[in-house]
């Protein structure tokens, strides 16, 4: 095989998320967030499980520094849990959870490793979606208040601030099929909150260069759909994976970076919406400049048209709901990729990554990109000599990042990558079942462990080239 080895200036990283980590719930002025609402809502996550204490990070924080250090990343992308600065949404601001987040980063830069900031990973406080949430525009100018606090209070200790991660699952998830916090079901909402996701992106993107000038790099993590038509040569099912782009996509990319929704979107919705909600002046504030564009990638999808009654089959990939996250979409249904799969059910197919990262550079040619999340769920055990041997994820890494090299030697420019997760972590409705991370917690006692993996990726970051897989290792795999 080709040897596979990046340029000096290529950054390896790590990423994570507050409220999958942290716990320390009530801890430190934190006030209650819609996923600590959603899950003590019983029947709402596998087990009844909460992010209470999650892997503790609240009170290891230091200790889990030390071990990106003995990893030697060069930067960890993390999350600020809102209602733990602000614990209300409005009004007085936290300065125990801001000194929590400040010294955080100080003992990052401390050890060498940049600090990648997410303002939101999902956890809107609850008083806000008391007032509405995301479908009230009142909430994107307080987000704007928000991220313009933190600028202020981290400043240009921040390497890269992102605003959302994902706001495809925080929309249509949380508001249309109701799998994640809020836990609504009205596809009408879920339109309105894209639009007010989107509108907060541009607004805290203008509050954060208020404060620290144009020199602030700023950057959005969209977890874009890879989804192809069953029946390449039927123009219905070609039609079914136009609609899914349109939602799972540009609904996003077309304001972001084009200054406008995509036409067939809003005639795909408007028997749904008529879209009044966007008002004039918005798409150019959306529309405010980013360094980087954070790409979230984990499978592929594959539609066909669907004449059937009610909601598509298998029509979201995050949990069991009556409703689809697809609004304005119910003649599209969703079919079981071919194998293998990671625990999630999701199908592995690192060509699909490729194929996502050439598609952004034929339509955004001149706009950087940074893998932000890539990984899987394994049924990890330990084995007597103590140790994780998780042969199936040093696969799915190799072969997802040399797809990112591929990416790099076809021209695309890619900047960077992160690996999902750096631990284990509270898994939205799934609780801890499902196991994301290159070192492992042992949720009795809190004892992180290596696995292969995070040893794997320890060799990685250190020649900056992709260590080749030995036999013992590919051979685990495909068992």
């Amino acid at each position: 095989m080709t040897q596979r080895t990046f340029g000096d200036d290529f950054l390896w990283g790590s990423a994570t998320a507050a409220y999958q980590i942290e716990g320390g719930a009530t801890e430190g002025g934190r006030g209650p967030s819609i996923w600590d609402s959603f899950s003590h809502t019983p029947g709402k996550t596998l087990n009844g499980d909460t992010g209470d204490v999650a892997s503790d990070h609240f009170h290891r924080w230091r200790e889990d520094v030390a071990e990106m250090k003995k990893l030697g990343i060069g930067a960890y992308r993390f999350s600020i849990s809102w209602p733990r600065v602000q614990p209300g949404g409005t009004g007085e601001f936290n300065s125990g959870g801001i000194a929590f987040y400040s010294g955080l980063v100080d003992e990052l830069i401390a050890a060498g490793i940049e600090p990648v900031v997410t303002l939101y990973h999902w956890d809107l406080p609850q008083e806000l979606e008391d007032a509405g949430g995301w479908t009230n525009r009142d909430t994107a100018y307080l987000f704007a208040e928000y991220a313009k606090r933190m600028a202020s209070e981290l400043g240009t200790r921040i390497s890269l601030w992102t605003t959302f991660n994902e706001p495809w699952c925080a929309a249509y998830l949380g508001y249309a099929s109701g799998v994640h916090a809020p836990g609504r079901t009205d596809p009408a909402a879920a339109l309105v909150a894209v639009h007010h996701l989107n509108l907060a992106h541009g607004l805290a993107g203008r509050a954060i260069r208020d404060v620290l000038g144009d020199t602030a790099r700023l950057s959005i993590t969209l977890n874009l759909h890879v989804t192809r038509p069953d029946d390449p040569s039927s123009a219905a099912d070609l039609d079914a994976a136009r609609k899914i782009d349109a939602l799972g996509n540009r609904a996003f990319l077309g304001p972001l970076l084009d200054g406008a929704y995509p036409a067939d979107l809003l005639a795909d919705t408007a028997s749904v919406t008529d879209w009044a909600f966007v008002r004039g002046g918005d798409l150019d504030v959306i529309n405010t400049p980013i360094d980087v564009l954070g790409v979230n990638y984990y499978s592929t999808g594959r539609v066909r048209h669907f004449g059937g009654v009610g909601v598509p089959a298998q029509a979201d990939g995050h949990g069991d709901s009556e409703a689809s996250p697809w609004v304005g979409a119910d003649d599209v249904e969703f079919l079981q990729q071919p194998g293998p799969y990671t625990a999630m059910g999701w199908n592995i197919e690192p060509a699909g990554l490729l194929e996502l990262l050439e598609s952004l550079r034929d339509t955004y040619p001149d706009q950087p990109l940074m893998i932000t999340e890539n990984g899987a769920a394994f049924g990890d055990e330990v084995t007597p000599d103590g140790r994780v041997h998780d042969a199936d994820r040093v696969s799915y890494l190799h072969d997802h990042i040399a797809a990112v090299h591929d990416a790099i030697d076809a021209g695309v420019d890619v900047r960077g990558y992160f690996v999902w997760s750096l631990m284990d972590n509270f898994e939205w409705g799934y609780g801890y079942d499902r196991r994301f991370g290159i070192i492992r917690i042992d949720y009795d006692t809190q004892e992180r462990i290596w696995k292969d993996s995070a040893y794997w990726y320890r060799t990685l970051v250190a020649t900056n080239t992709l260590p080749e897989l030995d036999a013992e290792v590919e051979a685990a795999a495909t068992r």
